[in-house]
């Protein structure tokens, strides 16, 4: 029987660490290094910080924070929320994290995600999944460009008759895509993710 791992997860927005439902009604829960000091001390494996609303609005990773947790807390840290280049890895790799979480970059770009693993091993490379209860056809969802790709094609959302599918979304929860999410944490590791972060959206 695998060990367990107590593995904290804080959501980050505009350098706070805040808690809410859904990535909504989001209420403050206090400095992102004291929360971590305070996880530290109780014997926690691992710490993840994601950075919530970074793709959505467009802005840089929080290197500060990184910095600042990293001089004080020595178990192993992972970093999610915006990374949108390899640079952006190199930063935070270089800032104390242990691993990067991407979801928004490699659904855009899957390749990405072997890229990444081929600079700077597969063992620092995380894929955040936001796993959505799929309904119906998802009129509202989008499709990427890369669905022509022959190799990424097994990864499409296709709605069936029977049994319950899985769909995942993006920028926060904000955006649903057309990507069955069982097949794409498949494709994920098979692309050089040495970790899959699932959250279920409900």
């Amino acid at each position: 029987m695998l060990a367990k791992r107590i593995i904290p997860c804080l959501d980050v927005k505009d350098g706070r660490v805040v808690k809410g439902v859904s990535f909504v009604n989001l209420v403050d829960a206090g400095d992102p290094v004291e929360n971590a000091k305070f996880y530290d001390e109780q014997g926690a494996d691992e710490l993840i910080f994601l950075d919530i609303t970074a793709s959505h609005e467009k802005r840089k990773i929080i290197i500060d924070v990184v910095e600042k947790t990293a001089n004080d807390v020595f178990m192993p840290l992972t970093v999610g929320g915006g990374i949108k280049n390899l640079d952006d890895i190199r930063d935070l790799l270089r800032a104390g994290c242990d691993k990067v979480s991407i979801n928004t970059t490699a659904v855009k770009d899957p390749l990405f995600i072997s890229k990444a693993a081929e600079r700077f091993g597969s063992q620092c490379i995380v894929v955040a999944i936001d796993a959505k209860r799929a309904d119906g056809a998802m009129s509202d969802a989008t499709g990427e460009d890369w669905f022509r790709d022959s190799s990424l094609k097994d990864v499409h959302y296709r709605p069936s008759a029977g049994g319950l599918k899985w769909a995942i979304s993006t920028h926060g929860g904000r955006k649903m895509k057309l990507i069955d999410a069982v097949q794409w944490a498949k494709k994920m590791e098979e692309l050089g993710a040495c970790e899959i972060m699932l959250t279920i959206m409900v």
